[in-house]
């Protein structure tokens, strides 16, 4: 059973006349991390909103093919039974923050599901600790930080115990700090807890170290799909999607250029340091025969 299934999936939202997804067809395996790649506009946003039933059942509009989560038709079924398979993240924290602390944020989605209380206080503790906002509880979330309101939000997602986290631009109004410590969290749900993560992002730098799978969107239709080292290997093909892709990716192209050659492909710091030490060795290593 896939955690995500898309099949010939085309939605335009009402009044609108363009297809904000245009026969778009995607699997996500249990255990995935899937990168979004795709500038405002591309539809990953859209596709964000399909998996927990947001749409069709919270925003109107045309939708055809079909959207299955873990098997499970999302259009046949409530937008609160998708929520405890499907946790989603927004870009802006604030439009998902309005409890008065961050211990009734995270608890809000339990009690609104009547978990027994003491259950819903292991929840809040275990979701809290995992986003690294332990002893966070008796603060007002508006309080806090953006990366930290962004953890708490996060964190309110997970107290649902879902199968499948979805985030939307997560990092985009955070600092570098803040940034950091998102993707940080991110790290740990997959490498830890073996987490389904979809995220949707226009910046290819921090989630390629994660990243099983990277997806390419623009206008609504999907482009590419496939392993980073595939989907990444032409940073000028990035950039004219409007998708910013890795400085190390862009040192491998110029290398590439500036030599006449193609040999150069590396996705990491540690890769480009070995192939561009070699290559400078290289001609020592050949006057010494």
């Amino acid at each position: 059973m896939k955690a995500l299934e898309l099949n010939n999936v085309r939605f335009k939202y009402r009044d609108f006349q363009n297809w904000a997804l245009d026969s778009v067809s995607l699997e996500v395996e249990k255990g995935e991390f899937v990168t979004i790649l795709g500038c405002n506009g591309s539809g990953k946003s859209t596709l964000c909103l399909l998996t927990n039933g947001l749409i069709p059942h919270a925003i109107q509009g045309n939708l055809q093919g079909s959207v299955s989560v873990f098997g499970n038709n999302v259009g046949e079924q409530p937008v609160s039974q998708s929520a405890t398979k499907v946790g989603i993240v927004f870009q802006e924290p604030e439009s998902q923050l309005f409890c008065m602390s961050v211990e009734e944020e995270v608890a809000f989605g339990p009690e609104n599901l009547a978990v027994p209380r003491e259950e819903i206080k292991t929840r809040v503790e275990w979701a809290l600790e995992l986003v690294g906002m332990k002893g966070y509880n008796n603060r007002s979330p508006f309080s806090l930080s953006g990366g930290q309101k962004q953890r708490v939000a996060i964190a309110a997602a997970l107290s649902m115990r879902p199968e499948m986290l979805v985030l939307d631009e997560p990092a985009y109004a955070l600092d570098p700090v803040g940034r950091l410590g998102l993707y940080s969290v991110l790290r740990d749900l997959k490498e830890k807890h073996g987490m389904t993560v979809i995220l949707a992002e226009r910046d290819a730098e921090e989630a390629l170290a994660f990243s099983d799978r990277f997806v390419l969107m623009k206008d609504g239709k999907l482009l590419e799909s496939g392993p980073p080292r595939q989907v990444l290997r032409d940073p000028a093909k990035l950039r004219e999607i409007g998708v910013a892709p890795p400085q190390v990716t862009e040192v491998a192209s110029l290398l590439n250029t500036r030599m006449g050659t193609s040999k150069f492909s590396f996705l990491t710091v540690e890769e480009a340091e070995r192939a561009i030490l070699e290559e400078v060795l290289k001609p020592k290593k050949e006057g010494r025969r």
